[in-house]
């Protein structure tokens, strides 16, 4: 299982609007990509422009070949790229441990 954290900063006062197009964007697009296992979307406290969204997908390649080199990746860029301040810094992780 890969872990890819997305780090994103959005323009102000656009949260709530925000909020609607991630669900719906990782609900119906990501959440239908082969490899997709699970997603948490954080809002940030201090920094309400701020969200870190956890994906896991079952392979790397799943996410950064078969995702990335899709269709539904401009379909997922279409709903949550409006939003952007700035582009979202992604990272991959393997995952040493995790709880049940």
């Amino acid at each position: 299982m890969i872990l890819e954290l997305v780090d994103i900063r959005i323009q102000p006062g656009q949260q709530s609007e925000f909020d609607a197009a991630v669900q719906r964007g990782l609900e119906q697009v990501i959440g239908k990509a082969t490899g997709y296992q699970s997603h948490v979307i954080n809002k940030c406290i201090e920094t309400p422009e701020r969200y870190v969204i956890q994906i896991y997908w079952a392979t790397l390649e799943n996410h950064t070949v078969e995702f990335r080199g899709s269709p539904a990746f401009l379909e997922w860029r279409s709903i949550v790229g409006p939003f952007f301040a700035s582009p979202p810094v992604v990272e991959h992780f393997n995952i040493l441990s995790k709880s049940a």
